[in-house]
């Protein structure tokens, strides 16, 4: 493994693509860190180290992981990559709902490229809507962040003009339109899925947190609370290694369809008459399920809980406390939401009728099942026990970090790492990348990350530069100023810290 890292970087083409990544998630994490112009940050960072649980509620804990801290920070950054998804959530549901939408797809790159287009527009809606509603909920925090008082920790908002409003407004929109523009650089021009790659960035920018405050949980002054011996560590580790494993394997299982295709004559040549198969995933929804439900579940909680302060019914109250995490309804719920959005994306996304009808015009066909009709059933009922067995994962997954958190006593900013959506992400594009940088390897003949035992020579064709790839110097002429402006970073972090 340690060899692959090694020959990723002999090959030019993918030494290039890898260094411009990084340099433009450097780019990204520098906008997660600057701050809103009126906006003091600190109160809002006090106030989320504070809590026990991670912060203030389920969805804005979710919503500040994908932006990698910048929503706490109040940074020019702070909506993060999330409207574009989105806007991109909603058209690739339209689309298969939606007859003039699923015409443009079906036409190629023109069509594309308007759906692309349109997306861009439905993201700057998006960014304005939400970024207004963020800045007014600064303005009263309380509403936001529940518990939160300002006599506290202090206002976060400094000025409360109407220009503030509308420049906030825009520099949000900036923000996200530069993490777009960003994530689409890297997919064309770098190495991976650029927008999953700022998420995932976003995510792992809290390990050195994560690591800090699990080696003060072994490791504590003596009168500061209890430590955690040995076989916590161990027991500790088995778990992440487990956890990992787990979504490893149902994220990279498979049922292979073995698909037999006829012989055609075509003029003086036989084609077809290969076997092949057809992939169909144990998780195809993704991390999809999760996220909807965790969103769905805090709407009836807050209504609930509105309505019986206003109404003075204990009852109302009551109910919308065990919508909260940590009591069994809530996993119930989310359970069954989990079920019910899994099985909903795939009866969206995937079309047996149209795979089944496709088999048949290429001669194709399953052995032992009839083309047509019996195909589209038997894909469809290979498909509804797939996505039962995937949506049991998602719950298992999605509930492991709250049993740490809730049962163990494990601090939220350690047991998000065990599990939940953000493992789930980081763990589905750090494999896509591997997948990509292991093609890279191949074509070149070099050993990858996923096998062993291949030739380590050098192609005697050694493939030509892509157009896509940047070049040399256009690399370094990006290089030296980032590294220009991390120095500077560093000298600043350095002078803040010792003047403190």
């Amino acid at each position: 493994m340690f060899s692959a890292f090694t020959n990723s970087l002999k090959i030019p083409e993918l030494r290039s693509r890898i260094f411009y990544t990084f340099a433009l998630l450097f780019v990204a994490r520098v906008g997660a860190h600057i701050p809103l112009p009126g906006i003091d940050p600190h109160p809002l960072e006090n106030f989320f180290r504070d809590q026990s649980a991670g912060g203030a509620g389920a969805l804005v804990g979710l919503y500040n992981m994908f932006t990698g801290g910048a929503l706490v920070k109040g940074a020019v950054c702070a909506l993060g990559i999330m409207p574009y998804i989105s806007a991109s959530i909603i058209f690739q549901l339209m689309t298969a709902v939606v007859p003039t939408l699923s015409r443009l797809q079906q036409e190629g790159d023109v069509g594309r490229q308007k759906l692309t287009q349109y997306m861009r527009y439905a993201t700057v809606l998006i960014c304005i809507v939400q970024g207004a509603l963020l800045i007014l909920a600064l303005e009263n925090p309380g509403k936001l962040f529940p518990g939160y008082d300002i006599n506290t920790y202090g206002a976060i908002v400094m000025t409360g003009q109407i220009g503030f409003l509308i420049t906030s407004v825009l520099y949000m929109t900036a923000g996200t339109l530069m993490l777009m523009w960003l994530g689409e650089q890297i997919t064309q021009r770098g190495i991976g899925n650029g927008v999953s790659l700022l998420i995932t960035v976003g995510i792992l920018a809290d390990i050195p947190g994560a690591a800090a405050q699990t080696y003060h949980l072994f490791v504590r002054p003596i009168g500061t609370g209890p430590t955690l011996g040995a076989p916590q560590a161990v027991i500790m580790i088995i778990l992440f290694f487990l956890v990992i494993m787990g979504i490893v394997m149902v994220v990279q299982g498979q049922r292979k369809i073995p698909v037999q295709y006829a012989k055609r004559v075509v003029g003086n040549k036989v084609m077809g008459g290969q076997s092949s198969f057809l992939p169909l995933k144990v998780n195809y929804s993704g991390v999809m399920p999760v996220i909807f439900a965790s969103a769905i579940l805090l709407f009836p909680q807050q209504i609930l809980s509105q309505l019986g302060a206003a109404l003075n019914i204990k009852y109302l109250g009551e109910f919308a406390e065990n919508l909260l995490r940590g009591n069994w309804v809530y996993y119930v719920l989310m359970g069954t939401l989990i079920l019910f959005f899994s099985y909903f994306w795939v009866s969206v996304m995937f079309k047996p009728i149209q795979v089944a009808d496709d088999l048949k015009k290429y001669g194709g066909y399953i052995p032992g099942v009839r083309p047509g009709e019996p195909t589209a059933q038997f894909l469809d009922f290979i498909m509804t026990r797939l996505t039962l067995a995937g949506a049991i994962f998602l719950t298992i997954i999605a509930v492991m970090p709250d049993v740490l958190l809730f049962e163990l006593h494990v601090p939220a900013r350690i047991a998000y790492f065990f599990g939940g959506t953000g493992m789930l992400i980081t763990v589905g594009v750090i494999l896509d990348t591997m997948r990509q940088i292991e093609t890279y390897l191949l074509q070149r003949h070099y050993d990858g990350f996923l096998r062993k035992g291949r030739v380590r020579a050098r192609s005697s064709n050694a493939l030509a530069v892509s157009s896509d790839a940047v070049s040399s110097e256009a690399l370094m002429k990006l290089g030296i100023p980032l590294i220009g402006l991390f120095l500077i970073g560093l000298v600043a972090w350095a002078i803040r810290h010792w003047a403190f």
